[in-house]
């Protein structure tokens, strides 16, 4: 049974998961979106108080945060427990490519620890990088009217316009 969890789901199993839960949120009048909990966060922690954007009942969307948390501790579980592997089968050009930009454990480790490793954080440069990069695709998104899982999921089925 371990066997059958660990390899991905088939698309006649997946799909009608997805359409299911989707069907439960428009029965219920809510949308699905990941950019959502920017927002909803924000509001949460009083960025409301300054932009008018974040000002509305973060309360009402708060069930939003589950699927946040959700997406969390289901990634964290299925890294630790349900991975059959610990390195990521690449094309031998891209590992050869990855290698001449300086990954050198390129093909050798699931996450290289030149790009994905602890000590990036360390690195000023580094966190402000990443911290202004996931407040900018963060707030365009929001921006936007939402993200693109959101929207291909979640809109679409509502017959919205991009």
């Amino acid at each position: 049974m371990i066997e059958y969890i660990l390899k991905p789901w088939p698309w006649y199993i997946s799909g009608p998961a997805i359409a299911f839960v989707m069907l439960l949120l428009l029965w219920s009048g809510k949308s699905f979106g990941m950019s959502s909990n920017l927002r909803t966060l924000c509001s949460a922690f009083g960025a409301g108080n300054s932009v008018s954007f974040f000002r509305f009942d973060w309360r009402r969307d708060s069930w939003n945060l589950s699927v946040l948390a959700g997406t969390v501790v289901g990634g964290f579980i299925a890294s630790q427990f349900l991975t059959s592997t610990t390195v990521v089968d690449l094309n031998p050009e891209t590992i050869a490519q990855l290698q001449g930009l300086g990954v050198l454990d390129a093909g050798q480790s699931y996450m290289p620890k030149l790009l994905f490793g602890t000590e990036i954080l360390l690195q000023k440069k580094n966190l402000l990088l990443l911290l202004g990069g996931g407040f900018l695709v963060g707030f365009g998104a929001r921006y936007a009217g939402g993200c693109t899982s959101g929207h291909a999921i979640s809109e679409l089925s509502n017959l919205q316009w991009p």
